[in-house]
């Protein structure tokens, strides 16, 4: 269970980065995150590759990762590798949000 609200919140943030339509499964799954993300990053190659690596930069994703995965030696293409590498990223994202939020501060907490 833990699994898919960590896809779930993965899916919301790859959404809102991409600038994709909110997606809409009940379940969303890994498969198909990567498959919507592949195709948007396959235009974004197309017609907007300083964005897209500028886009990579601001995600933090590795810059030697993003190299490897654009190689013509790459064993895959790279809009679906460059999509492992946001979805892997936002994952970790999702898993630091929803495990490490800090508690509230109250006020007498602070000294001046």
């Amino acid at each position: 269970m833990e699994h898919n609200n960590i896809i779930e919140d993965t899916a919301q943030l790859v959404a809102s980065e991409f600038e994709l339509a909110p997606f809409s499964e009940p379940e969303m799954t890994e498969e198909a995150l990567l498959q919507a993300l592949s195709n948007c990053i396959a235009d974004m190659i197309q017609y907007r590759l300083e964005y897209l690596l500028s886009l990579m930069y601001r995600l933090d994703i590795d810059e030697r990762k993003v190299s490897l995965a654009l190689s013509p030696m790459a064993e895959e293409p790279a809009n679906i590798g460059l999509a492992r590498l946001v979805i892997e990223r936002q994952k970790q994202r999702a898993f630091t949000k929803k495990h490490y939020r800090p508690g509230k501060i109250a006020d007498e907490d602070w000294e001046f």
